[in-house]
């Protein structure tokens, strides 16, 4: 059973910058994060997808492209969220997620082990 342990997140004010991170226990190919804000639907963020043993492609949501890295260390199974600029609308509940496929990276319902979610605050 693949399970998922995040760590970071925290309060920041606009600008800043926080740092997640989620380790997979498990076969995993394709890592990401999506994110749930109050009275919203979760929307997804951030994907680092494997096509091959060493070779990582990340893809990101319109909205953080450009603001947010995600890295990933195959080996130790861990992924790595930098947030920098961070707005307040990027507040949310931050969920990291795998599964063993690579196609709809985008899509939180193709995801079949989730992480128990950090905070991220952001003020203004």
């Amino acid at each position: 059973q693949v399970q998922l342990q995040e760590s970071g997140g925290g309060s920041v004010q606009a600008g800043g910058s926080l740092r997640l991170s989620c380790t997979v226990s498990g076969r995993t190919y394709t890592m990401a994060y999506f994110r749930q804000a109050p009275g919203k639907e979760r929307e997804f963020v951030a994907a680092a997808v494997h096509f091959g043993w060493s070779v990582m492609t990340p893809y990101y949501a319109d909205s953080v492209r450009g603001r947010f890295t995600i890295t990933s260390d195959k080996d130790k199974n861990t992924l790595h969220l930098q947030m920098n600029d961070l707005k307040p609308e990027d507040t949310a509940v931050y969920y990291c997620a795998s599964k063993t496929g690579a196609g709809q990276y985008y899509s939180d319902e193709t995801y079949s082990a989730w992480g128990q979610g950090t905070q991220v605050t952001v003020s203004s």
